[in-house]
């Protein structure tokens, strides 16, 4: 019985964070325009550094541990927006394709079977 309920525990939490990873990418619109996706990023470059310093100063308040000062985030130097819009267009130039080449390569297997068959 305990087992059953811890593992709908873990599939209902696992559940939850993906919902809500789809939901931030949905509300935040990575999806969209490079431009918007940009801005997001930039938008979690300024956010999260702050926030992951307030968390630690109040685990140190809480447990009375000292924790050393984490080193700034690497700076992001290059164009996401080109990479970005190449792996996009590469995945789905990929999916785009991929009824037809299984036709293709189905072909090509029966056509291999039917001659060693003989």
């Amino acid at each position: 019985m305990v087992a059953r309920v811890w593992s709908l525990m873990r599939f209902l939490i696992k559940g939850s964070v993906a919902g809500g990873a789809v939901y931030l990418v949905y509300d935040q619109e990575l999806l969209g325009s490079s431009a918007k996706s940009e801005a997001a990023l930039r938008r979690a470059e300024e956010a999260v550094p702050p926030a992951v310093y307030q968390f630690s100063q109040y685990v140190c308040r809480q447990t009375g541990l000292q924790m050393p000062q984490l080193p700034d985030p690497p700076k992001i130097n290059f164009p996401i927006r080109e990479s970005w819009n190449s792996g996009i267009v590469t995945v789905m130039s990929a999916l785009s394709v991929a009824p037809a080449r299984a036709g293709e390569y189905l072909r090509e297997g029966w056509e291999y079977v039917k001659q060693h068959a003989k």
